[in-house]
């Protein structure tokens, strides 16, 4: 009861003050460094109220911490937000949802940080930017305060491929200290429990092509006197699949459309040889037929995933629709659909009967080859295939025939 006393106070004070900016930072046993973060914290929001006249609080998000950094936080002025779900990205989510401010100002509350530098980055949500992310490779990295396998390999190659994938423009996905503004916050719908929440972040702002920017950071050797929460190989390991996830194009868009074009060179390869091509190489035999109809299969079952994928992130609010999709939503129904499947499969079943009709007057004596009959069957499993997904994809749609209108 007093807890719920003392948070309906610091909303109507908080709403009374019309606060500008909150200061969040995870913690979980943190009395060490608590003093320096919440000083320095102090410090930027005295900055940002001379710059830009905005008021501001300081939200320590707590994680369970059995040490007393509770009741320190909250002695030296610091609201703070106990957070039940364990986890980095869950602890930054929690104090994020409870921050007052319009602008949110987040990092790492074991010392690493300088908080002043945030106050520029605030500066660029004023200006109208949705995400302002601090680089700590344009800042500088003190000696030993990030292991070198992070620093040249882990941080590299992850921030590399999120670029690929997501276009962001950053050189430094994974910084702690970053700013966001809190309609961007809330619009992102952002649930990452663990390390692949800074990914997130990043990745679920390129796709809603809110508005990013980047400004130099520096990285300081921390305070904690016990190894950091960081596991570089188990977390690397959760960023990259979260990066993976969040791409369908890449996942299943890129294979499905390598295994279909292959899959139909060899096909037609196989016919040309079949009708006599002589340049025709001797070791292409019947069995390519074969190969070339798994990875057609293959192929159009991971499009159908794709395409679900995508429809489920546009679902979801994360992602915007692609050009290509929007042009053709009007024939993205479960009829269309079915009509295509249906026809394709019987196109394929047409096929088979053929095949079989031929192999019985020739008194079931081995076919001659048996490229008309992988043909058939691989048009027979697309048609059907098809047919499944459209029912998939009215299902992720929200259980209407016209899904098409939802991307």
């Amino acid at each position: 009861m007093y807890q719920q006393r003392a948070e309906v106070l610091a909303f109507e004070q908080a709403q009374a003050l019309k606060l500008g900016v909150t200061i969040v930072m995870p913690c979980l046993n943190e009395t060490i460094s608590l003093p320096h973060c919440i000083a320095n914290a102090r410090d930027a929001l005295r900055m940002i109220e001379d710059h830009f006249g905005l008021s501001g609080e300081i939200v320590i998000a707590d994680n369970g911490s059995t040490d007393g950094s509770q009741a320190l936080a909250e002695s030296l002025g610091a609201r703070v937000v106990p957070v039940a779900r364990r986890g980095y990205g869950a602890a930054l989510i929690g104090g994020c949802r409870a921050a007052y401010g319009d602008y949110i100002l987040m990092g790492d509350c074991d010392g690493s940080y300088d908080f002043t530098e945030g106050v520029a980055m605030v500066g660029k949500l004023i200006d109208g930017h949705d995400l302002c992310m601090g680089s700590r490779f344009d800042g500088g990295i003190a000696p030993g305060a990030m292991p070198w396998k992070n620093r040249y390999i882990g941080n590299p190659a992850l921030t590399g491929i999120l670029n690929l994938f997501f276009r962001s423009g950053i050189n430094d996905a994974h910084c702690g200290l970053r700013a966001i503004s809190r309609e961007a916050f809330d619009q992102l719908g952002l649930a990452g429990e663990g390390m692949e929440f800074a990914s997130e972040m990043v990745i679920k702002a390129s796709l809603r092509r809110l508005k990013i920017t980047q400004l130099p950071a520096t990285l300081s050797v921390d305070l904690r006197d016990r190894a950091p929460h960081l596991r570089p190989w188990r977390d690397g390991w959760r960023h990259l699949r979260y990066l993976l996830m969040l791409s369908p194009t890449w996942v299943f868009g890129v294979p499905a459309m390598l295994a279909i074009g292959v899959g139909a060179l060899i096909f037609l390869l196989a016919f040309a040889r079949l009708a006599g091509l002589s340049t025709i190489p001797d070791w292409f035999g019947p069995g390519w037929a074969l190969v070339a109809t798994t990875l057609v299969g293959i192929g159009h079952m991971a499009l159908i995933i794709a395409l679900a994928s995508h429809l489920y992130g546009v679902r979801s609010g994360y992602r915007r629709t692609r050009p290509l999709l929007r042009r053709m939503s009007r024939w993205l129904t479960l009829e269309t659909m079915l009509i295509a499947g249906l026809a394709t499969a019987a196109m394929g079943l047409m096929g088979c009967i053929a095949v079989g009709s031929y192999w019985s007057a020739n008194d079931f004596v081995g076919l001659p080859s048996l490229l008309p009959l992988a043909l058939a069957c691989a048009t027979l499993a697309v048609g059907l295939q098809t047919a499944f997904g459209g029912f998939l994809m009215a299902i992720i749609g929200g259980h209407v025939a016209d899904f098409g209108a939802n991307t």
